[in-house]
């Protein structure tokens, strides 16, 4: 992948750049992008000590910090980089969307697969967690602010801490129309809705008891 197919898919995603030049020159996700391939490369040559230099610059530059080793498929727009941390043996797909302050981390200290694959058309809310080695299916929203520690099937939405599926998603194409934070289901919220009316039934049903009681 060439990096004019990097700018251009900021241009495709983000509306703040007017211009080719200016996503180039002042897209932080787009640089942290660039830099992870370029360090990706020297990783995969076991060139290890440059590869983490460009690592370290490219966090100190646009704060994002995208680990040599991780893979980064095509189409991967990360937006305001501020905060994105991406482990040594996560594998990101095509067209992903990941905004700021996502962390797709570890949960093992040992050296093996530790970090999350994120399948195709994936797109991760600002400040989601995606823990251990677990799979994120294809076409899948993570709302913003979720943690997600179990492996989630495609085409769905999940919200909440523990994450939780509340959305099944159509399989359409354009999986850059982020759900709106209000559209997406409160699993907590709808709990407690479900314990009240499960009082609410009780009361109904004391009342008729205690109406039966009350008659000769």
């Amino acid at each position: 992948m060439s990096w004019k197919e990097d700018v251009y898919t900021v241009l495709e995603r983000d509306p703040a750049p007017k211009s080719f030049s200016e996503a180039l020159m002042f897209s932080q996700g787009l640089h942290a992008v660039l830099l992870h391939r370029i360090s990706h490369r020297l990783y995969l040559r076991g060139e290890y000590k440059m590869a983490r230099l460009i690592n370290y610059w490219a966090r100190v530059l646009t704060g994002a910090d995208v680990h040599p080793g991780a893979t980064l498929g095509k189409g991967v727009f990360i937006d305001h980089a501020t905060g994105v941390v991406i482990g040594e043996t996560a594998i990101i797909g095509n067209n992903v969307s990941i905004f700021q302050g996502v962390t797709l981390g570890g949960v093992s200290t040992a050296k093996e697969k530790r970090h999350p694959t994120i399948m195709d058309n994936v797109t991760i809310g600002a400040h989601a967690t995606v823990l251990g080695d677990i799979t994120i299916g294809e076409n899948v929203k993570i709302g913003a602010g979720s943690v997600v520690v179990k492996d989630v099937p495609p085409n769905v939405t999940v919200v909440g801490i523990p994450g939780k599926v509340v959305q099944r998603n159509k399989c359409e194409r354009d999986r850059l129309q982020m759900v709106r934070q209000e559209s997406l289901p409160d699993p907590l919220l709808e709990a407690l809705n479900d314990i009240c009316t499960s009082l609410d039934s009780l009361e109904r049903r004391i009342d008729s008891l205690e109406e039966q009681l009350k008659k000769p």
